[in-house]
């Protein structure tokens, strides 16, 4: 049976108390339709950058928002592994209702190497590896896994997975603790980091905490990877207590930064979301009426229906007005 060990020290327990404080106040943000989708679309990328870039993909940030952007067929290794993490990443809210197990891990690796190394996609590995670095004259061992034959790392997986259904503590030291044991058991030959990075998230999601919509944790990885490896490998002897307060330091760093990147949007948004002279008449008019038609801008303003539809469109998009009502018999109210 899986029993992690750490301790609750003064550090963990401020981090934990801060996350919580940072993430209501993110969820108390009434955050624009148009800056959320932005935010989100950011953040995917940014995410999907960072954790591939870790590993040692070649591409700058600018190159992968390049592909991404513009829905791009991949040509090469380095861009299908920054695709397939990126359409993994956009649907992974659809199994945050779904058991995390041993069938859900093989089935995102072999998602993440799909066209990338078809030999061993949604295989537990059956073979030592060992992670490293090879130097001149010999080869320098930071971690060796505790086993190397596929039986029993499956079930130290299985073991792993239901400690987490059953453990009843803070769903963000839940995902510290798996993110780390999941790495130690070093399950794959390829693909180890990306997916466990993908399975924290997970957690975070399935625990109601809207990662990639509002925050990443990848950026705050690759702000200084040896960090991270070292504060990673630091609980292979056991201890987790260091490696989960570099985790909740990466999860407070990542709301505060979430915060602040949203506060500003919000400012420079609002600078260009106020309504025009005309707009203001409309929502005057949606006022008084409470359920706004175009006939009734029509009638109001004497437009043309299809300036009176131009007026609900654009006060719509930026957030003053809410359609309502199927396409025949919508209309409109504030929000």
């Amino acid at each position: 049976m899986f029993t992690p060990k750490f301790t609750l020290t003064s550090k963990l327990l401020t981090n934990l108390t801060e996350i919580e404080r940072f993430y209501g106040q993110l969820e108390g943000i009434r955050i624009p339709n148009q800056l959320e989708l932005n935010l989100e679309r950011t953040n995917l990328i940014e995410s999907s950058y960072a954790s591939n870039s870790i590993e040692g993909n070649p591409l700058t940030v600018g190159e992968v928002a390049n592909l991404l952007l513009n829905d791009r067929i991949p040509t090469n290794r380095s861009e299908k592994e920054v695709v397939n993490y990126f359409s993994i990443l956009k649907k992974l809210e659809n199994e945050r209702n779904d058991p995390l197990n041993l069938s859900l891990i093989l089935k995102l690796h072999k998602q993440l190497l799909e066209g990338v190394n078809d030999e061993i996609k949604g295989q537990i590995r059956n073979v030592p590896i060992i992670v490293g670095r090879r130097q001149p004259d010999q080869i320098f061992i930071k971690h060796n896994p505790p086993y190397h034959d596929r039986e029993r790392i499956e079930t130290a997986l299985n073991e792993l997975t239901e400690w987490l259904e059953k453990i009843d503590t803070s769903p963000i030291l839940k995902a510290g603790i798996f993110h780390h044991q999941f790495v130690y058991l070093h399950p794959f030959e390829d693909g180890n980091g990306r997916v466990c990075r993908l399975l924290t998230a997970l957690i975070l999601l399935s625990s109601n905490y809207k990662i990639n919509k509002y925050f990443v944790l990848d950026d705050y990885y690759d702000v200084d990877r040896s960090l991270y490896s070292d504060s990673l490998h630091s609980a292979d002897l056991g201890d987790k207590t260091n490696w989960l307060e570099y985790f909740t330091d990466g999860v407070k760093y990542s709301l505060q930064s979430a915060l602040g990147s949203i506060k500003e949007g919000i400012t420079k948004l609002s600078l260009d979301v106020r309504p025009s002279p005309r707009e203001q008449q409309a929502l005057e008019i949606a006022r008084q009426y409470k359920e706004l038609t175009s006939s009734d801008l029509v009638k109001e303003l004497n437009i043309t229906r299809q300036q009176a539809f131009n007026l609900l469109k654009s006060l719509t998009e930026k957030g003053f007005l809410e359609k309502m009502g199927t396409t025949k018999n919508s209309y409109y109210i504030l929000k």
